[in-house]
């Protein structure tokens, strides 16, 4: 497997400016404080392991990754806690359809997405806890719930009691009473009331099953995050991110087993949600049958166009995944790497005031964007601005302002976990065609400003039929292959 590239720390943001993250509890933007100075405890919401990883988890993958380094590159140090939910019905049912072990099956998939996400040029997270390795814990904040009269146990299963905490729905922001009428919920007529939720479940025949004070079982799925917080991050956290399907009930349910187990809040400072996935403009469903496994984005040598794509997509809104996007954002991701690569041979003498200057505005505007709630569309609008700059400057250029250039838009792209200095999939013929089309596409400009109209519609049309596309879009013309 490759080795995850080092992000750089060299252009930091001004000190005079402050992080604002938008918090879903609070739904707005809010200036980002550490519980403890210099110091981030993130959680984020891991994935089931019953099936191959597919391009949402790659996506929201990508999302805390870059918040992760840019927290970093602002001199914070990160602990990311990501879990494993390995014990589930899905997993039991997916186990025995192969005629294997619950166990078996986690670690094959386990290890297929550690190897992918590092694939992804993801950095590591600091610690992978898994629900099976937690029960001591689970078991023990559990006993505790019931002690304080906010669970109940009935028939070997044990039960969170919603209406034993006031403030459940807080983050959904919605009443009990509206969940209760708005909410399908599977009935069950030994819970107290229908919105309770399940924190152990008793065991049923051939499942995977711990001993506990209330019979053998296993976990409920919402209070292993909430055990895992308490032993790895201490209780409480800085940052707690998943998708925005996870809001209610994974997160409100948290929300209520934590804070009433700790006896305050909160039990998170910052609640930060992805938007999810759309394939064509389709939720991703299975059974659509539009599913795209993440390995087939490793398997094509699409792993920066990918995280390109995503990036160019605010983290807090749908991402629409289609085909010709994913090589729109390649042509995209090869025209910055012309920009950024290493020019040998003599420097010359040619200096570019106007490309110093656009330089220094480039990292004033890609940390006020990543300063704005990680905006990453607008922190790659400035470096598409940059590198467009030194492809019509000079190309081959090699003085110390194109060079500069060059080092900053490399540097700031490191921030974001991409390196352009490395082929990443693309080939030297790749590069020699983004510089043919820059230059196609300069002439073809100039011949629209001097009103020559037909013979910018020639250039359009012969590139058309050898495969390539051309848009004229409020920042510049960008082109894809057809």
């Amino acid at each position: 497997m490759s080795q995850v590239k080092e992000h750089s720390t060299t252009l930091p943001a001004r000190s005079t400016d402050t992080l604002q993250i938008y918090n879903t509890m609070s739904r707005r933007k809010e200036t980002f404080e550490t519980i403890r100075p210099n110091e981030v405890r993130m959680y984020v919401c891991g994935v089931t392991v019953y099936d191959d990883a597919h391009i949402g988890h790659g996506m929201s993958t990508i999302i805390f990754d870059v918040i992760r380094r840019y927290l970093e590159h602002l001199g914070y140090t990160v602990k990311h806690a990501q879990n494993f939910t390995d014990i589930d019905d899905k997993i039991i049912n997916r186990s025995n359809s192969e005629g294997i072990s619950a166990d078996e099956l986690t670690e094959r998939l386990i290890a297929a997405w550690l190897e992918e996400v590092q694939a992804l040029n993801t950095l590591p997270a600091t610690v992978y806890p898994r629900a099976t390795q937690e029960v001591d814990g689970i078991i023990a904040m559990i006993t505790k719930l019931i002690k304080q009269g906010h669970a109940y146990t009935v028939d070997g299963d044990v039960n969170f009691r919603v209406r034993s905490f006031p403030e459940y729905g807080k983050l959904s922001n919605r009443t009990v009473d509206d969940l209760l009428s708005g909410a399908r919920i599977e009935v069950d007529v030994r819970k107290q009331d229908p919105l309770d939720f399940a924190l152990w479940k008793s065991a049923k025949p051939g499942e995977p099953s711990w001993p506990s004070p209330w019979g053998e079982g296993r976990p409920g799925w919402h209070i292993e995050c909430s055990a895992m917080c308490t032993r790895h991050l201490g209780g409480v956290v800085d940052i707690h991110g998943g998708g925005t399907d996870l809001i209610f009930p994974h997160h409100e349910n948290e929300i209520a087993q934590s804070e009433a187990f700790l006896g305050h809040g909160p039990f998170a400072r910052y609640w930060v949600h992805n938007g999810m996935l759309r394939i064509n403009d389709e939720k991703m469903s299975k059974s659509i049958g539009n599913v795209v496994r993440l390995s087939s984005i490793i398997e094509r040598n699409r792993v920066d166009a990918f995280r390109l794509m995503v990036l160019q997509t605010h983290y807090r809104s749908p991402m629409n995944y289609t085909e010709p996007g994913l090589e729109a954002a390649q042509s995209g991701l090869q025209r910055l790497r012309l920009a950024a690569r290493i020019v040998d041979g003599p420097s010359n003498t040619v200096l570019s005031p106007e490309l110093e200057d656009l330089t220094n505005q480039t990292v004033d505007r890609f940390h006020a964007s990543m300063l704005d709630d990680f905006d990453t569309p607008g922190a790659f609008a400035a470096l598409f601005d940059l590198a467009r700059a030194i492809n019509r400057h000079d190309p081959s250029g090699n003085d110390s302002t194109t060079a500069n250039a060059r080092e900053h838009l490399a540097e700031l792209a490191m921030i974001l976990g991409m390196d352009l200095r490395t082929e990443g999939g693309s080939s030297a013929r790749d590069e020699d065609t983004a510089t043919l089309m820059e230059i196609l596409i300069e002439i073809r400009a100039r011949l629209r400003t001097e009103k020559h109209f037909e013979f910018a519609d020639l250039i359009r049309e012969r590139l058309e039929e050898e495969g390539f596309i051309l848009e004229d879009t409020k920042t510049g013309t960008e082109w894809k292959r057809s």
